[in-house]
């Protein structure tokens, strides 16, 4: 295990004022996406797709990484060359989605487990020789009557450790997201008090595992009022809430930190990401980076231009920058 290439791996993707795109869904979410814009929801359809994203002119400029479902990393350009070979040649790192999503966590009604740990060695090998240099793997925490458990919690955060020490070994730097659901009705206060006891367990049990925190990524939900719920959270005091749960959470050694957009808007993750930039940088250095991740909240625009249509893409491309070029602003907190 190399860690100094892992360490500068980790620096890179956290370079400042750029961010890292989610462009990891799968087949059968990416299908959904294309039939809500009438398109149609086959492969090619998807392959022109990420090729959008991946051939926008200076994406360079904005992203440090981009995260690719398999079937997207093994994909290619309409002139033959690997998706991953192009994104590398513009000096942005692949990243591949390698849990296999969740199924129901037995004996936990309403709460689920995220598989994939099976053949996970073999496959980080192949993907480190394909080129990819990071991973990601998503845990799922929901807010309800009862819920989370602390032992479905216990159980997600083993996994993520379990992965995180495979990547390293196969020279990947690895992405820990336990995403807290926004779904439900509950109050920021609930929100942050789920969050933290996520995060508590997720780095206590990293530890336990001898993971190497200067070579981690955590990719966390903002902390806000659940959609459902009458009063929602403002920009200020989601800032106040997701810094402080950080602040109390996660240890200084870890690499940065990279926020998802969670089911919100591309507007209201924009929005709430800046005022986040804004208190960061009335209250000081944090000891890790800060990013976005997103991938509704930078997604949900392009594909409502392109709508499938090849005449669309240049229109949809100048979208993307827009809505990059935002994002990178709201990190340094200057919309």
């Amino acid at each position: 295990m190399n860690n100094e290439q892992l360490y500068k791996t980790a620096t890179l993707l956290l370079t400042e004022s750029k961010g890292i795109l989610a462009a990891d869904q799968s087949i059968n979410t990416m299908n959904k996406q294309l039939e809500g814009i009438g398109a149609t929801p086959d492969p090619e359809t998807r392959r022109l797709y990420r090729q959008l994203l991946f051939t926008t002119p200076g994406i360079e400029k904005y992203v440090t990484g981009i995260i690719l479902y398999d079937a997207t990393i093994r994909n290619h350009t309409d002139d033959g060359t690997a998706f991953v070979d192009f994104l590398i040649a513009k000096g942005i790192v692949p990243i591949i989605k390698v849990d296999k999503s969740t199924v129901p966590l037995d004996g936990f009604p309403g709460e689920v487990v995220t598989e994939g740990l099976d053949g996970l060695r073999e496959r980080l090998d192949e993907y480190y020789k394909m080129g990819a240099r990071a991973a990601k793997w998503r845990a799922v925490i929901s807010i309800g009557d009862g819920l989370p458990t602390h032992d479905s919690i216990k159980l997600n955060c083993l996994l993520l450790a379990r992965y995180a020490r495979l990547c390293h070994e196969a020279g990947i730097v690895p992405i820990v997201e336990p995403e807290v659901l926004y779904e439900g009705a509950h109050d920021i206060a609930r929100a942050a008090e789920v969050t933290t006891l996520t995060l508590k367990t997720l780095f206590a049990v990293l530890q336990q595992y001898r993971v190497d925190l200067k070579a981690v990524i955590l990719k966390t939900s903002m902390v806000l009022s659940g959609n459902k719920n009458p009063k929602q959270s403002t920009p200020e005091e989601v800032a106040e809430a997701t810094l402080k749960v950080l602040q109390d959470c996660v240890p200084s050694e870890v690499a940065g930190v990279v926020f998802l957009s969670g089911g919100q808007s591309p507007e209201q993750a924009t929005a709430n990401f800046n005022a986040i930039g804004k208190l960061e940088k009335a209250n000081g250095k944090l000891p890790w980076k800060l990013a976005f991740s997103f991938s509704r909240g930078i997604e949900q625009p392009v594909q409502e231009a392109w709508k499938g249509k090849a005449e669309n893409v240049p229109a949809a491309q100048k979208i993307l920058v827009e809505v990059f070029e935002r994002n990178c602003k709201a990190d340094q907190g200057a919309l």
